[in-house]
């Protein structure tokens, strides 16, 4: 851990939606107070506009992220991994703590799908967060 921040990376497979998602919620929620990557097993070319226009909506601006290769410096060096369908590709160590959440993907679907997905990403993020960072 850099600083004593827990490190939190998500990976999906394409790194485009849902751990972009996953991501900027952290990030927005928890501020400075965890470090927040992500990556994908086989990462798309852009970021999923829809996953873009769900964070909008709620005033999160992902649109500076752009997906990245999973590799394993980056999985060695966090705290806590978090898989959404990622399959066998994911390397384990040894002391880290996984989490494997089933989440529908996003790709191609409608802005009305990607909603519930991001707020149950939200959801999720606000209970790792109180795990993370308890408050006295």
């Amino acid at each position: 851990m850099s600083d004593n921040k827990p490190s939190v990376l998500f990976v999906c497979v394409h790194n485009a939606g849902r751990s972009q998602m996953a991501a900027g919620w952290l990030r927005h929620l928890a501020g400075d107070a965890v470090e927040v990557r992500s990556t994908g097993s086989a990462p798309a070319e852009t970021i999923n506009p829809t996953a873009v226009e769900a964070m909008r909506e709620v005033g999160i601006d992902i649109t500076d992220q752009t997906p990245k290769l999973l590799d394993y410096d980056t999985v060695e060096a966090s705290d806590v991994v978090i898989t959404m369908g990622c399959g066998d590709v994911c390397p384990v160590f040894p002391g880290k703590r996984y989490e494997n959440w089933k989440l529908e993907d996003p790709a191609g679907k409608d802005i009305e799908i990607v909603r519930p997905i991001r707020d149950e990403i939200k959801a999720r993020i606000e209970h790792l967060l109180a795990d993370l960072i308890p408050t006295n």
